[in-house]
This record gives structure tokens, C-alpha cells and sequence, in this order.
């Protein structure tokens, strides 16, 4: 191990300095080799691994889902979260095509979720903080007492991943109503007005969305002017995405990387990296969601999204869906042979 090496950035260089030796030109392999130093600076190691991975699902409901800003009733949440943990739903699939476990946080559902077994590979953590958030148009989603709790659930998820080898967290959610608060969060935390940056989610019509760009109008107004991230994420967030950037921030304070999923888990992260900047050092966008407001955290964070597939699903599938392409930067980075090795003879 290089004696001189001590700080993320030193691991980076040396991992970059790596790149020189594989049999490729210089720079072929593109984001794959970027992958690899960003990995290597977060682990310390000239040679980083991108498994055992693991997908973490926060879920939690909104108090102002009566508004009408979701053609899903919200007791479709905690059925979720029983599909979670049968081992039924996309993220399940594409965790297990992935090769990832699944933790799935019950943080703030409304209504109970259907008692289910645990599918093998898949641990549901009862973390309950509330009944889902208070209506956000009235007052605050969260009180600091219960922000502060739903932080530690997503801090600590990340403790349990650390101790238990896990090198990559891919950060989902679950949660009826949550482009809706995804939208307040970044109109606030970037000052860009609600009607560019609230889609229709998941199944909205025209009508719909124009209720949703109203309700996040209204919370803005009831809320403003601009607070602090945290403070404003509290206030018009919700308790799954407090778990998210929780386990953001811990994340990075244990050099575990980090995989964005789309809107929500993106604008939950966005709030941590702006009260901790830092924070950003660990983070991967995993996907380019198919919300107007993702494309805008995407361009404030600096992150380019290693897929773009149109998906607009949560759960955390953008993030499980990009998790082989960190294992084919780590296998590239550690496992060529060099010129010497093979023989073959350096261009000019």
C-alpha cells in the first residue's frame, strides 16, 4: 500500500494513476474509469469493489395527499412495502439481477402494511417515527423531534451496511404523494418556481398536476422565504426522504458510495449535500428520472446520470439498475492485465 496516501483524493490520484498501466488507450473506457477513482478515493484502497450492494427503500406517507395529488390511495404505500418484503415488486427483481440485498425502512406509514415473511435477502426494519407527515400547506410535514428520528433511521441503516460489508448503497423510496413533496423541497432549496419542477409522478393527468403545482405553490407561500436545507426539508419533506438524507450523510462519514435513484431520493440527497457539501464526495446519480424537477437537482448537484432509460418508478430502480456498472468499473480497474503482463506493446 502507497505509505504517502492518506486522504480520498490521494487514493483517487493513485487509482488514476492505475489507469495508465491496463492494456487500453488512455481514457477508453470513459465514466467506467472515473467510476473506479471515485471508488477507490471513498474506500482508500488503489483497488475498490462495488459489492456486497445493497438497496435501502425508505417509506413513508404525506399529510396532504387528501388534495388530490395522486390518482393512488394512500394505503397503497404500506402495501408496498408488504410487496417489498414478499419479494414482489420491481426493486426486488432488479436487486436480485444486481446481485443486492434489500432493507426497506417503515419510517411514517399512514396505514399498517399487510404482515408479509420476509423474502430471503430482503430485511423490512419497523422504524415507525409517525403516522406519516403532517398536511404541509398548514404547517410543518415534521417536527424537529420527528425529523431528527427519521434521520437516525437512515443514519443508522447505513451503520448496519457498514458492519456488514457493504460497499455500495443504491437509496430508494416508497411513499404516495412524494413528487408532490420532492417538488417543494427543490423549488426551495434551488428558488425555482413549482411549475418547473413538479411533473406528473406517477399516473397524474393534466388536472391533477395542476393541483400538485397549486399544493407546492401553497407550501412554499406558507413557508417561505428560503430556510436552511434542513430546516426546509423538515418543514416540506417527508419522513422516508429525512431517512434518505440521513443515510446520505452517514454514508459518507463511513466511505460507503452512494446511488441516487430518481426524483425524490435525488432531492432528499440534495438537502444533505446542502448543509454538508462534503456530502457529495460519495454520491452517484444512478439514473435520469423522466421529472422536470430531477433534471434540475441532476445540473445543481453536478451529477451525470450513469443510465437514462425513462423510468419514473422510485423504489430505488434507477439506482439498482445502474449497481453493474460500478462492478464492471471495479472489475476493469483490478482485474486487466498491463502491457508488460500481456505483452502487448504501447502505442506512441
Amino acid at each position: 500500500m502507497p505509505s504517502k496516501a492518506t486522504s480520498p483524493a490521494d487514493w483517487a490520484r493513485i487509482a488514476r494513476d492505475r489507469q495508465a498501466t491496463p492494456t487500453k488507450p488512455p481514457g477508453s473506457l470513459g465514466v467506467l474509469e472515473e467510476i473506479a477513482c471515485r471508488l477507490a478515493g471513498m474506500q482508500r484502497t488503489e483497488t475498490p469493489v462495488a459489492s456486497p450492494a445493497r438497496v435501502i427503500v425508505a417509506a413513508g406517507d404525506h399529510g396532504f395527499v387528501h388534495r388530490g395529488v395522486s390518482p393512488y390511495p394512500q394505503a397503497v404505500t404500506g402495501q408496498m412495502v408488504a410487496n417489498f418484503a414478499g419479494g414482489g415488486a420491481a426493486i426486488n427483481a432488479l436487486a436480485r439481477a444486481a446481485g443486492a440485498s434489500v432493507e426497506v425502512l417503515v419510517v411514517g406509514l399512514a396505514n399498517a402494511a399487510p404482515e408479509v415473511p420476509a423474502r430471503e435477502g430482503v430485511r423490512v426494519v419497523h422504524a415507525q417515527v409517525a403516522l406519516g407527515t403532517a398536511d404541509a400547506v398548514e404547517g410543518p410535514a415534521m417536527s424537529p423531534a420527528q425529523f431528527d428520528a427519521a434521520w437516525s433511521v437512515g443514519a443508522d441503516a447505513i451503520d448496519r451496511a457498514a458492519d456488514e460489508g457493504v460497499a455500495v448503497v443504491a437509496l430508494g423510496e416508497m411513499g404516495i404523494g412524494n413528487t408532490t413533496a420532492a417538488a417543494a423541497v427543490t423549488a426551495g432549496l434551488l428558488d425555482r418556481p413549482a411549475e418547473q419542477v413538479t411533473g406528473v409522478g406517477t399516473g397524474a393527468d393534466a388536472a391533477m398536476r395542476a393541483r400538485k403545482v397549486a399544493v407546492v405553490e401553497a407550501m412554499i407561500a406558507r413557508h417561505g422565504p428560503q430556510r436552511s436545507p434542513l430546516e426546509w426539508l423538515r418543514r416540506v419533506g417527508g419522513l422516508e426522504m429525512a431517512a434518505l438524507a440521513g443515510a446520505a450523510d452517514r454514508a459518507h462519514a463511513r466511505g460507503i458510495a452512494v446511488v441516487a435513484d430518481g426524483f425524490i431520493s435525488t432531492a432528499a440527497i440534495a438537502a444533505a449535500v446542502r448543509a454538508r457539501p462534503q456530502v457529495a464526495e460519495v454520491v452517484f446519480a444512478g439514473h435520469r428520472s423522466s421529472e422536470p424537477g430531477h433534471d434540475v437537482l441532476l445540473a445543481a448537484l453536478g451529477l451525470q446520470p450513469l443510465l437514462d432509460l425513462g423510468l419514473r418508478l422510485g423504489e430505488g430502480s434507477g439506482a439498482a439498475a445502474a449497481l453493474p456498472l460500478l462492478r464492471a468499473a471495479c472489475a476493469v480497474h483490478g482485474e486487466m492485465a498491463t502491457f508488460a503482463s500481456a505483452g502487448v506493446e504501447r502505442g506512441s
